[in-house]
């Protein structure tokens, strides 16, 4: 019987639930551990070094919490954060691994394309990294990629204000934008984990030869497959069918967001960093 040893799960607020669900479903054998960093959130608009910061500072406790494998699951933290992290400080954590959401993406949402043009819509913080540009340049260089920053998305998810009808109008107008931008895209990648929440109005904007493809399913199916890869790690891993949920921010407000998200009821603890 392994010790108990959960998969963690990062992200700045409520948007790293959607991977989660997906994850959960491909993989339900599995201890989990979410965190959300809802006090400081939104990331999108914060400098490089205060995402690394807050990034880190949260992955570490997840570690102190027996998490051997820590999914980044935020674009904006996977953009700023994953790769100091993986090259410098798990150098001083022997048997532990942080993986993000930008790479799989990468990997999968060209697939998707006819016209090889694919529109990614991001925080402000992700789309400036060029990280999503980079990752395609060596991965699909034939993939003509339009970025477009969404910083009032995030804010608007987080305050649960995207169904009135002023969220609504600022989420049509960056849309209409994204495709006047790249009228031939037939991609667009939601590049936040948030998005997935607003998919359905997304949707409705946009014309039926138009994909919209959120994260979840690609990062569950990527994982699934380093574990594959990676039996060391896959063995170490615990595996009782649980969950537990960490929020920097209100709990019952986090309770009461994450269980529409998930479509479950949860309970929530709340964690002072």
């Amino acid at each position: 019987m392994n010790k108990y040893a959960p998969i963690g799960f990062f992200d700045s607020g409520f948007g790293g639930l959607t991977v989660l669900k997906e994850v959960r479903s491909l993989l339900p054998d599995y201890d989990y551990l979410y965190l959300g960093d809802n006090d400081r959130a939104p990331y999108g608009n914060k400098s490089s070094k205060e995402v690394y910061e807050y990034t880190w500072e949260c992955v570490q406790n997840l570690f102190k919490k027996g998490c051997d494998l820590v999914i980044l699951a935020c674009n904006t933290a996977s953009a700023k954060a994953l790769r100091k992290i993986q090259q410098n400080d798990l150098k001083n954590f022997p048997g532990k691994r942080v993986l993000g959401v930008i790479r799989p993406s990468a990997e999968i949402v060209g697939d998707y394309s006819i016209t090889k043009k694919l529109i990614i819509l991001g925080t402000q913080g992700t789309i400036d990294s060029s990280t999503y540009l980079e990752e395609f340049a060596h991965i699909s260089p034939e993939i003509d990629v339009w970025q477009q920053a969404c910083p009032e998305w995030v804010p608007l998810i987080e305050a649960q204000k995207y169904s009135t009808e002023e969220g609504k109008q600022q989420i049509v107008k960056d849309v209409e934008r994204a495709l006047k931008s790249l009228p031939s895209g037939d991609v667009i990648l939601l590049g936040c984990t948030h998005y997935p929440i607003i998919q359905d109005i997304i949707e409705e904007q946009v014309p039926t030869n138009v994909k919209v493809i959120s994260q979840g399913s690609i990062v569950a199916i990527s994982l699934m497959s380093y574990l594959e890869r990676h039996g060391w790690m896959k063995t170490k891993l615990s595996k009782g069918s649980t969950i537990e949920y960490l929020t920097t921010g209100e709990k019952d407000q986090f309770e009461t967001h994450a269980s529409m998200i998930l479509e479950e009821k949860i309970k929530a603890k709340n964690i002072i960093l």
